[in-house]
């Protein structure tokens, strides 16, 4: 069953080249991801985004440090703030 779109999560990057990489890698470990427009709230210099459920977080954390991928940040959506960084759940 798909998961709700709200509910995923979403990889923000700098680059298109990074995005298109972090696609193959992932589709590669099967892992379930769209690429998506990047909100205009995320600051990032690429207008690609990848979301995918929250259940594969920490697949898509070591694949993304094992490949050595370069990123903005992983989001997830707030009901009321947006979109914050994983980061700020700390």
């Amino acid at each position: 069953m798909v998961a709700e779109m709200e509910t995923w999560m979403l990889i923000a990057f700098d680059s298109t080249q990074q995005a298109l990489r972090a696609e193959m890698l992932l589709e590669y470990a099967e892992v379930e991801i769209d690429l998506f427009p990047t909100p205009k709230e995320i600051t990032a210099g690429c207008a690609l985004s990848i979301q995918f459920p929250p259940d594969q977080l920490d697949s898509v954390q070591t694949i993304i440090q094992q490949e050595q991928v370069e990123i903005r940040g992983i989001y997830f959506k707030d009901s009321i703030e947006g979109y914050k960084s994983i980061e700020d759940r700390r």
